[in-house]
């Protein structure tokens, strides 16, 4: 019988400390073209509210699919925007393994990919980090990047104040009044937001600062301007899926300087100086990467 893993007992098994790891070696299989996956697919049901991506992957090891629900109809109730099942199968003899549920590992591996490109690209020194949005993504990156980065302050923002001052109390923050306080001088910028127009202005932003855009995964939203976007190098997880996904790379022109898994395998070098910007739609390939890691501890337990 095929195992249902829920969310409490995802949350059992997986940690940091491998999952980060983890997805710097799914990216670079996918980079170096170990990994079949298309781009995902994204059925419109109502635009601007109800999304439901299909995201199917085979791996060396694992392979499977994706079904998440998109819908930020839910902002503000207390259904999640994102939720989902992993349907994993082995990758040799073509056998389910498991079925899972996705929200916590979308969750947790979004941030750990952040952390991975952080760790690799971003300054030594942690010095500040800015946080704009605060939910749940904000949480996860909060921990993820705590794992590879030592922050002397961590600011956050949101358009709703009041969610910003509960995050800063509930997590040893500041809140900022504006997006802008929360960014200049920063060291590590994370955008997490549900916002349709730019968000972050590249005028704020220092030399030397690193900036994980999470947010606004579709073609024509935004969450940087322009200015952001061409303010350094532009690293993203996959060149084919950002053109045709993210509004911050269609609409700036921004030129793609590499795949994170391309960095992480050795294929390009990392940036030697200057401002980095990730921009990461999610790819299929990091919840079949986690979800193995799930199904393999529970099978060890």
């Amino acid at each position: 019988m095929v195992a249902y893993l829920d969310e409490s007992r995802v949350q059992a098994v997986l940690h940091w400390d491998e999952l980060i790891p983890a997805m710097e070696a799914a990216l670079a299989r996918f980079s170096t073209g170990r990994v079949v996956q298309p781009v995902r697919n994204v059925l419109t049901i109502e635009e601007g509210r109800r999304y439901l991506g299909v995201m199917p992957v085979a791996d060396d090891d694992a392979m499977g699919a994706k079904l998440v629900s998109f819908y930020p109809a839910n902002a503000g109730s207390a259904v999640p925007t994102h939720q989902g099942v992993i349907v994993l199968l082995r990758s040799d003899t073509g056998e389910p393994l498991a079925v899972m549920d996705a929200r916590l590992i979308t969750e947790m591996r979004t941030a750990a990919v952040c952390a991975a490109v952080t760790r690799c690209v971003a300054p030594a020194d942690g010095g500040v980090l800015a946080l704009l949005g605060s939910g749940v993504q904000a949480k996860a990156h909060l921990e993820a990047l705590s794992h590879v980065r030592q922050f002397e302050e961590i600011r956050v923002w949101s358009p709703t104040p009041e969610h910003a001052q509960r995050f800063a109390a509930e997590h040893g923050a500041r809140a900022t009044p504006d997006a802008e306080s929360a960014v200049r001088e920063a060291d590590v910028v994370v955008t997490a937001t549900a916002a349709q127009q730019p968000v972050l202005k590249g005028a704020w932003l220092k030399r030397g600062a690193h900036v994980n855009a999470v947010g606004a995964t579709r073609p024509n939203w935004r969450e940087l301007d322009d200015e952001a976007m061409k303010a350094g190098t532009l690293i993203v997880d996959s060149r084919e899926a950002v053109l045709l996904e993210s509004g911050d790379v269609i609409h700036s022109g921004a030129s793609v300087y590499a795949e994170a898994g391309e960095i992480f395998a050795g294929v390009k070098q990392k940036p030697a100086e200057g401002i980095t910007v990730f921009k990461s739609v999610g790819l299929g390939v990091e919840d079949i990467a986690a979800a193995k890691l799930v199904y393999d501890a529970m099978s060890r337990s």
